[in-house]
C-alpha cells in the first residue's frame, strides 16, 4: 500500500472553486453512513462556512492523479482540561475506488502535523459504533475509543426551544 510520499497523491488545501465536489462528496459520505435524509444544508451555505467572511471550518482534499478522490472537514475547539486548543475532525470520507491507497492515512497525518502546528493538545473525531472497518483502522492508527463519553446533540425545534428558555 503506497504512503503519502506516493507520487500520485496530493493532499492540498480545499479552494473555493472544490466547494460542489466537497459537497458531492458529504452527500457520498451521508449514503454510506445511511445518513443521507439528515443532508439539509445547500452548496452555498458551505462555501460561506468555508471560504465566507466569517469561515468555521476548513476542508483538505486528497487528489489521486489529479482526481478529488476524498476529503476531510474540521475546525478548532478548545480543551478546558488542557488549557490548548483542539482539531475536531467532523468528516473524512475516501471514494471507494480510492480506498486501500493510503489515503485516509494521509489526511490523518497531515490533520495530526497541523495540530502540532497549531499547539493543540489533541485530535479527536467521532465514529458510528457500527462501523467495524473504520474502527479498526483508527485503533491501528493509535486512536483510542472514549467508551465512557456519548455525544450529547440539541438540533432543529429542540434547539429553538432551549435557545427561549
Amino acid at each position: 500500500m503506497p504512503d503519502a510520499s506516493h507520487t500520485d497523491l496530493r493532499i492540498r488545501p480545499a479552494i473555493p472553486s472544490d466547494v460542489d465536489a466537497i459537497a458531492n462528496l458529504i452527500h457520498q459520505l451521508a449514503e454510506y453512513e445511511k445518513l443521507s435524509h439528515e443532508v439539509t444544508g445547500d452548496v452555498n451555505d458551505l462555501w460561506a462556512h468555508l471560504f465566507g467572511q466569517n469561515p468555521c471550518a476548513q476542508v483538505i482534499i486528497a487528489e489521486w492523479e489529479g482526481n478529488i478522490a476524498g476529503f476531510a472537514l474540521y475546525f478548532y475547539n478548545y480543551s478546558t482540561f488542557l488549557m490548548k486548543p483542539g482539531l475536531y475532525l467532523e468528516d473524512l470520507f475516501v471514494l471507494q475506488d480510492y480506498r486501500r491507497r493510503g489515503i485516509a492515512t494521509a489526511l490523518l497525518s497531515s490533520l495530526a502535523q497541523t495540530a502540532l502546528d497549531k499547539g493543540c493538545g489533541r485530535f479527536e473525531w467521532s465514529v458510528l459504533d457500527w462501523n467495524e472497518p473504520a474502527i479498526a483502522f483508527y485503533q491501528g492508527i493509535g486512536a483510542k475509543l472514549m467508551q465512557d463519553w456519548r455525544i450529547c446533540r440539541v438540533t432543529g425545534e429542540a434547539l429553538t426551544k432551549l435557545s427561549q428558555t
